[in-house]
């Protein structure tokens, strides 16, 4: 079903933004998993028992690969949720749901390796979800195969390619998930579009989400998302859009809480920035290699490059 780190050790450098957006994605899904199977399954209410609570089991999904396996270790959006279906009161399976922000060859034979890890230690039924979050037209992953010698394997699995939906049935969806995937195509539209225009999308979506009939406490959680996933390069119009926001908010007698992934993102921000002036010293020292320098502040080289190109 489709729907839509360096040195000589060979290691991947993971972004600030991309752990940050890692972050949010972990976040929200949590926050709306119910609106999320529903956007995915049309069926979800005659399969899923919504009385029943969900259970998380991000921790156990962890323990199947150890955090000395590099390929797999804090790299990925990755959920394992149990959730109860309406065949029986204890019958229940399991959801595992990847967020691939970026091409890569090994995702469908990642995806696999965690299916058969995860049967072997649940033996239970599981669907798998991936959410493509990447900008390339060409990358569509959804089945995992191979064969030799008569024997053959393909492991197949739903997909959403976010830069496929349409804007149009996103926004008349009354599915809160449907924001959040919005969220998304605006933060990849943020591309090639101008700042102002950028400004225009941001506002008109925040809108959208406050006129709706939707729980205040979602509201602010999907606000948090659309804030913090979709970032302004000019200082004074994330400025502009904060104030638009609170006038907005207030008007609709609507309260905006802080949930601990934006705290944990604004403390990381606020270290980003520390380490950013600390780097600068240090290069005008010119005693020291930018990968030197990246040691020293503890952060990617790819972003002490980026300190380095603002100078």
């Amino acid at each position: 079903m489709t729907i839509g780190m360096t040195g000589r050790i060979n290691v991947l450098i993971i972004p600030i933004s991309v752990k940050r957006n890692d972050i949010l994605w972990k976040s929200i899904l949590e926050d709306t998993f119910e609106d999320f199977l529903r956007f995915f399954f049309p069926e979800a209410d005659d399969v899923f028992d919504f009385s029943k609570d969900f259970e998380y089991l991000d921790k156990e999904l962890e323990q199947l690969f150890p955090p000395d396996n590099d390929h797999y270790s804090s790299k990925f959006v990755d959920k394992l949720v149990k959730v109860f279906t309406k065949e029986g009161r204890d019958e229940w399976i399991l959801v595992h749901i990847e967020v691939q922000g970026y091409t890569d060859p090994h995702f469908a034979d990642r995806m696999f390796t965690y299916s058969y890890r995860i049967w072997d230690r649940y033996r239970k039924r599981t669907t798998a979800l991936a959410i493509l979050t990447d900008d390339n037209k060409h990358y569509y992953p959804s089945c995992f195969e191979q064969s030799f010698l008569g024997t053959s394997l393909r492991f197949e699995f739903n997909t959403l390619k976010v830069l496929d939906q349409c804007d149009r049935k996103l926004a008349e969806s009354d599915n809160i998930f449907a924001h959040v995937i919005m969220t998304v195509k605006i933060a990849l539209k943020a591309k090639s579009l101008g700042q102002k225009d950028l400004f225009d999308l941001k506002i008109q979506l925040a809108k959208r989400l406050i006129s709706q009939d939707i729980p205040k406490w979602k509201i602010g959680k999907l606000m948090d998302f659309l804030k913090f996933y979709v970032v302004f390069k000019d200082l004074d119009l994330e400025q502009s859009f904060n104030e638009e926001i609170n006038c907005l908010t207030l008007k609709n007698h609507t309260t905006m809480g802080i949930d601990e992934a934006v705290i944990y993102i604004t403390r990381e921000e606020a270290k980003e920035e520390k380490a950013s002036e600390v780097a600068k010293r240090l290069m005008m020292k010119n005693c020291f290699t930018l990968q030197e320098i990246a040691e020293l502040v503890d952060m990617p080289l790819d972003f002490i490059e980026e300190v380095k190109d603002s100078m």
